[in-house]
C-alpha cells in the first residue's frame, strides 16, 4: 500500500512541478499533513476497489455452477453407507453419448432400484427418450436434486441440495422413475422441443418440410414414451404450449401433481435410509421420516448454491435430435 502510494505522490509531484515550479512541489511531499492523506486516500481507495470486485467474484463464481448443469452429462455414484444405500448423480445435457456413457457406467454394477438424483438443462429428445426407457428397465427412483459431500468430525456424510434444476427433457427423464419425488426447492421447468440449431432464434430461422417432418415425428415418440411411462396428457400440454422464443415454464406444485410428474411426497420413497439415520442431516421441512435433503441455509457451508435463474433462455438444448437414426 505505501508502495502504491508513493507512486501517486511521484505523480503528483510531476504535476504540480508544471504549475507551480519544482521546488514548491517538492516542499508540498515532503509535508507531513500531504503524505498522511495521501496514504488514507490510497487505503480508501484499496478499500472501494475491494468492495466492488467482491461481487464480481461471487458472479463468477455461480457461473461457474451454473454451467455444470449445461455440459455433456456425467454420472456418478454417491456412496453415503451406513447411514443410506447411496444414489446415482445424474448432472448436465443429454447428448448423443450419454445413453452410451450410462451403458460404460452401469456395467458391472446392479443399479436396479437405485434412486437417480438429476441437475439438468435438457437436450436431445431421442436421445433422452432412449436413457429414461433404460431408467425404466432397471426400476430406478428419481427426483431432482444436487449431490453435496460435507465433511464432519465422524467423516465425510453425503446429503442433497434440493435447490437445482430439470429443464426441457430432464423432466422426461424424472418421469422415468418407478417412484418421482421433487423437492420444494427444485425448479422443474418445460417448453416445446425444436431444432436445436434454431432455438436460439427460432422465429427468424428458415424451415424445411423436411424439419417439419422432424418435429412431428419426434413428438410423437415423446408422447408415446410420456404414456408408457404413466405420464399424463397435460405435460405434453403444457409442454408443447411453450414456444422456444418465450421463458421456460415452470411447474407449480399442482401442475406436478396432475401431469402425474410427482408419485409421492415422502422423500424416503426415492431415497430410504438403513435403520442409524445421520443425526446431523437437516430436513426441508417436517416429515415423519428423517430424509437426506437438506435446506439451502443448512448447506451452505458445503455446497454453492445454484443460480435462481437459468442462462438458457430458449432451449438451445432442447431441440429435435438429429435425422432418425
Amino acid at each position: 500500500m505505501i508502495r502504491i502510494a508513493w507512486r501517486s505522490g511521484a505523480v503528483a509531484a510531476r504535476w504540480l512541478g508544471d504549475i507551480w515550479g519544482l521546488g514548491k512541489a517538492l516542499r508540498l511531499l515532503r509535508s507531513p499533513d500531504f503524505r498522511t492523506l495521501l496514504l488514507l486516500g490510497t487505503a480508501v481507495l484499496g478499500l472501494a476497489c475491494s468492495l466492488l470486485l467482491a461481487p464480481l467474484g461471487g458472479g463468477a463464481l455461480a457461473g461457474a455452477t451454473l454451467e455444470e448443469r449445461k455440459l455433456p452429462m456425467k454420472f456418478n455414484f454417491v456412496a453415503c453407507q451406513p447411514n443410506c444405500r447411496g444414489w446415482i448423480s445424474a448432472v448436465g445435457v443429454v447428448t448423443a453419448d450419454s445413453p452410451k456413457d450410462f451403458e460404460e457406467f452401469e456395467r458391472g454394477h446392479d443399479f436396479r432400484g437405485a434412486t437417480l438424483v438429476l441437475d439438468s438443462s435438457g437436450g436431445s429428445v431421442n436421445d433422452s427418450i432412449a436413457l429414461g426407457r433404460r431408467f425404466r428397465e432397471l426400476g430406478l427412483l428419481t427426483t431432482v436434486g444436487v449431490s453435496v459431500i460435507a465433511h464432519t468430525p465422524l467423516g465425510e456424510r453425503a446429503s442433497v441440495l434440493g435447490d437445482a434444476y430439470c429443464e426441457s427433457m430432464c423432466v422426461f427423464l424424472l418421469l422415468s422413475g418407478k417412484a418421482r419425488y421433487v423437492p420444494d426447492a427444485a425448479h422443474v421447468r418445460v417448453h416445446q422441443i425444436w431444432m436445436g440449431d434454431r432455438a436460439d432464434d427460432a422465429k427468424a430461422a428458415s424451415y424445411t418440410a423436411q424439419d417439419l417432418m422432424i418435429v412431428e415425428r419426434d413428438v410423437g415418440r415423446l408422447a408415446k414414451y410420456t404414456f408408457d411411462m404413466g405420464g399424463s396428457g397435460d405435460l405434453l400440454a403444457l409442454s408443447l404450449s411453450v414456444p422456444p422464443w418465450e421463458d421456460l415454464h415452470e411447474m407449480s406444485p399442482s401442475e406436478l401433481r396432475i401431469s402425474n410428474l410427482v408419485t409421492t411426497d415422502a422423500v424416503a420413497d426415492v431415497l430410504p435410509q438403513a435403520e442409524v439415520a445421520a443425526a446431523a442431516v437437516a430436513e426441508v421441512k417436517p416429515k415423519a421420516v428423517q430424509d437426506r435433503f437438506v435446506s439451502g441455509e443448512n448447506a451452505a457451508g458445503s455446497a454453492q448454491a445454484k443460480s435462481t435463474k437459468t442462462a438458457e433462455a430458449v432451449v438451445p438444448t432442447g431441440g429435435v435430435a438429429a435425422p432418425a437414426q
